[in-house]
């Protein structure tokens, strides 16, 4: 019998009172798993990270602000009005994310149910990003023994906030494929960059960017695997006219069964995926439902 998926969450995900989708949805994919379960996700609380291990990423001054409010331009750089809670949600969103990577190591795969992540910076956050859970979770997994790391980036728009963080740790690969230039950065042989502007190419583009990895880079022990559903032609930011829910969930698929060809652990968080006028609720979770799904294969 397969191994259950760990997939952590907190009722202390959402505790800041700033109303974002990014800072409310791990509560509405949690409350539909309640409901309507997936076989084979065993959801968990993570340990909120400490100050000091948030340090280990990002300036302890930037630490320091989000934790006091000051200064509060800077506690509140990635967009969301700062309140005490704040501290109290990221800590636990991204030990969420450190928690998924440890798991997937041991037992080949795990998830959180953190977003708002890939923006940010050392000093700073940016675009809904307090900190920086996938640079985290890399270096985590490092410090637990992994060798090559893979960070797979397939939100709407780019992944500049772990490029600034990872670029230069030769140990670290990032293939991104986003449909929005927002965060880009200048693409290397180790961080592909490609911009997708015609839904007919997306799917290409992503089977091609794996198919390379299985040819040519070295044998990974662990994908960070950030499953963006913003690009989704609905989505109220990143949406790319014809990229459906038959779309996502192909892409998912072709994920994790690369992954699972290769022997590669998988630890995935939510990323992006936002309520439109014409995308509700119920439709953002079902699209963030795919990524558990195939998950568990």
């Amino acid at each position: 019998m397969p191994l259950p998926v760990p997939v952590y969450f907190s009722p202390e995900y959402v505790l800041a009172r700033h109303e974002f989708d990014t800072t409310r949805k791990a509560q509405w994919v949690h409350e539909s798993l309640v409901a309507a379960p997936i076989a084979g996700i065993e959801v968990r609380a993570p340990e909120p990270l400490t100050a000091a291990e948030l340090g280990e990423v990002h300036d302890p001054e930037y630490v320091e602000a989000v934790r006091s409010g000051e200064p509060r331009e800077l506690a509140e750089s990635q967009g969301f009005t700062w309140d005490p809670a704040l501290w109290t949600m990221v800590r636990a969103s991204n030990g969420g994310a450190v928690a998924a990577a440890r798991a997937a190591l041991t037992g080949g795969g795990a998830g959180s149910l953190s977003s708002g992540l890939h923006h940010a910076r050392r000093r700073h956050g940016a675009g809904s990003c307090t900190f920086n859970g996938l640079a985290l979770a890399a270096r985590a997994a490092l410090q637990a023994g992994a060798g090559a790391v893979l960070v797979l980036d397939l939100d709407a728009h780019c992944g500049g906030g772990t490029h600034s963080l990872l670029a230069e740790d030769p140990r670290v690969w990032h293939t991104d494929v986003s449909v929005d230039d927002y965060d880009a950065y200048e693409p290397s042989e180790r961080w592909t960059l490609d911009l997708v502007r015609r839904a007919d190419d997306y799917l290409p583009t992503v089977e091609g960017r794996l198919a390379e990895l299985e040819r040519a880079a070295p044998r990974f022990s662990l994908c960070i695997y950030n499953a963006g559903m913003d690009l989704h032609e609905r989505s109220g930011d990143g949406a790319l006219t014809g990229i459906t829910a038959e779309v996502l969930a192909t892409r998912e698929r072709l994920v994790f069964e690369s992954c699972r060809r290769r022997g590669i652990a998988v630890a995935f968080v939510l990323a992006g995926g936002y309520i439109s006028a014409t995308l509700d609720r119920a439709e953002l979770v079902a699209l963030h439902r795919l990524t558990l799904a195939a998950a568990c294969g």
